[in-house]
């Protein structure tokens, strides 16, 4: 294996300094070709101040990296020394030599001082306090501090809705008509913690400086491939590729392909109801302990043979998604996000739904519900804490084995060389992408239909709870440190929840209408019972989105900052053109042509 960091490990001076990404390449690598991409390389270099004081070194390897990716190819029809590695005008060079096994990886170091008092704050001791976000934001970035500050404020978002499942399960656990109640504390629950963390998410990059952050000019992604041409706003160097023959990639393949896996999870779902069927007749026939316990073990196939169908329509998504080639990488995660949040939540709640108003079983659909909620969590902290953990100590002891003829980890700091490859072999963190989609199915089988199973908030805080410490242990200890994510907020993740917000309004009322407390009033005209459903509905969707708009995204402090600040530019402008007469008269020339006069 050959190792090259992106700088060496001391200065034309001798001074040495930490290196910050390393750059894997294949141990059959031609000279010829690590000579062109280091040249490459240090073409995109540019003087720039002081990292230590003014940047973080997550901000600097971000820097790094998006200097890596910007690296296309010009004039060159292959990579020197491997004539095989054909390139062409405005191809990625990293992703070219990464698809061709060159570039085995990037990653960037760890700090091991930082990274050791980070860990004993965040996850070191079991303790009752909040997480240390300022810190996560400084080593990983603001993508992955909104990430856990998410997490931590939708556990505690979720406490009075548990402290209220709790005795409501206590003492009406055998009688499922009385959910009126907390399917009307649903309704305002749901929406009202999503208004809250917008002003909270708000103040939060406000203080890390992300708030005013914009993508107007955001770079292609690394993976967008096309001719290579000028773009007519920056006037640069760039791929270009048809938005026409992307529209039919997305309307002719991936959309068939959507409604194909949509089919395939109803016919899924289909089989599970016969099993359903089998077991209650089986009961039925002859109730005792063993064929009550067999009562479970279709929702348990079920609930299994849901997060095998997630996990590999997952994978044909990313394909797909790449495949259709997206110029930035925004619009790229909100298309692969559509994808997956469709699929997703059809496969996870559509057996829910069609008990539950279809068949109209409340028996069935808590226990189906206790299931799937349950079922799923067991294999989500098995696949993402436990396993992950016992794969990287079985690496890590053979690293430590080499390591230790010479020296005591415990004891000394291991060389440089020894720590690039023992970080090498650490598992790659894949980003917060499952991470959110875990907390959006979570967040939707609370809202939906946990009136009908009140101790799903419970199970959920738990789970929360145990997330937390196994996510702050992988990001310390399983993973390589990822790259940094400059974010303002938590993106098109927002729109989900707020999505399955309103889906929860409409679900909650028509479960509510379904009681038989509210059908009582009805006893002649089921008709007129729908129409006052609807109309609730539709009275609290309006009242919905009007909490929405009288609830400001940003708190009324940070809006007078942040119009101060833009009047102290103004005013430092002003000034700056008074005393360059020229550059004024400029500035009025410019504003007349724009308006047209």
């Amino acid at each position: 294996m050959s190792v090259t960091n992106s700088a060496p490990p001391s200065d034309s001076s001798g001074s040495r300094f930490t290196p910050l990404v390393v750059l894997e390449l294949a141990s059959d690598t031609n000279q010829d070709a690590i000579a062109w991409l280091l040249s490459r390389i240090r073409d995109q270099q540019q003087d720039g101040g002081d990292g230590d004081s003014f940047l973080s070194m997550a901000e600097c390897q971000y820097i790094i990296k998006h200097l890596l990716d910007t690296l296309r190819a010009k004039q060159e029809t292959h990579v020197p020394g491997h004539s095989e590695v054909k390139l062409y005008p405005g191809k990625s060079i990293v992703r070219r030599l990464q698809s061709k096994g060159i570039l085995v990886q990037v990653f960037p170091l760890h700090e091991k001082e930082e990274l050791k008092r980070l860990s004993f704050s965040w996850y070191g001791k079991v303790k009752l306090s909040l997480q240390p976000l300022d810190d996560i934001r400084h080593y990983y970035g603001e993508g992955q501090a909104l990430y856990f500050c998410f997490l931590e404020y939708f556990t505690f978002a979720l406490v009075p809705m548990a402290l209220i499942g709790v005795p409501y399960y206590l003492f009406d656990w055998e009688d499922y008509d009385k959910y009126v109640i907390f399917a009307a504390f649903n309704l305002v629950w749901c929406t009202v913690i999503l208004e809250l963390w917008k002003r909270c998410s708000a103040s939060l990059a406000y203080r890390w400086g992300t708030l005013s952050r914009k993508k107007a000019f955001e770079e292609p992604r690394p993976g967008f491939h096309g001719v290579l041409g000028f773009n007519p706003v920056t006037g640069r160097e760039e791929p270009l590729y048809p938005h026409a023959k992307r529209l039919l990639r997305i309307y002719l393949v991936s959309l068939p392909f959507v409604l194909l896996c949509l089919y395939l999870s109803l016919y899924v779902m289909m089989i599970y109801f016969q099993m359903e069927g089998w077991a209650l007749s089986v009961h039925d026939q002859e109730p005792s302990f063993w064929t009550g316990v067999l009562l479970f073990i279709p929702s348990i196939i079920y609930a299994v043979v849901i997060e095998v169908m997630n996990l590999i329509y997952r994978y044909a998504a990313e394909f797909l998604t790449e495949w259709e080639n997206h110029r930035l990488e925004s619009s790229y995660q909100n298309h692969l996000v559509l994808k997956v949040l469709v699929f997703n939540f059809f496969n996870c709640f559509a057996s829910l739904f069609y008990i539950a108003f279809v068949m109209q079983d409340m028996v069935l659909l808590r226990q189906s519900l206790a299931t799937l909620l349950i079922t799923s969590q067991i294999l989500n902290q098995f696949m993402e804490a436990f396993l992950p953990y016992w794969l990287q100590r079985r690496r890590n002891k053979k690293m430590m084995r080499k390591v230790q003829k010479r020296r005591t980890l415990e004891d000394k700091e291991l060389p440089l060389a020894e720590q690039v490859r023992l970080e090498a072999d650490m598992s790659t963190y894949l980003g917060t992408f499952d991470d959110y989609l875990e907390l959006f199915l979570l967040f939707g089988y609370v809202s939906l239909f946990s009136c009908v199973y009140p101790l799903a908030a419970v199970l959920v805080v738990l789970n929360n709870i145990t997330e937390v410490y196994s996510d702050a242990f992988k990001m310390c200890r399983v993973f390589k440190r990822p790259f940094s994510d400059p974010a303002a907020n938590i993106g098109v993740w927002q729109l989900a929840f707020e999505a399955m917000s309103v889906i929860a309004v409409v679900t909650n009322c028509s479960l509510i209408g379904m009681s038989p407390q509210v059908k009582a009033y009805f006893p002649d005209s089921e008709s007129q019972l729908i129409l006052w459903t609807v109309a609730i509905e539709h009275v609290l969707l309006a009242f919905k989105f009007i909490l929405s708009f009288l609830i400001p995204d940003v708190p009324k402090p940070i809006q007078i900052s942040l119009a101060r600040l833009e009047f102290e530019s103004l005013e430092a402008l002003k000034k700056k053109c008074v005393s360059e007469p020229v550059m004024l008269c400029g500035l009025l020339v410019l504003q007349r042509s724009l308006r047209g006069g």
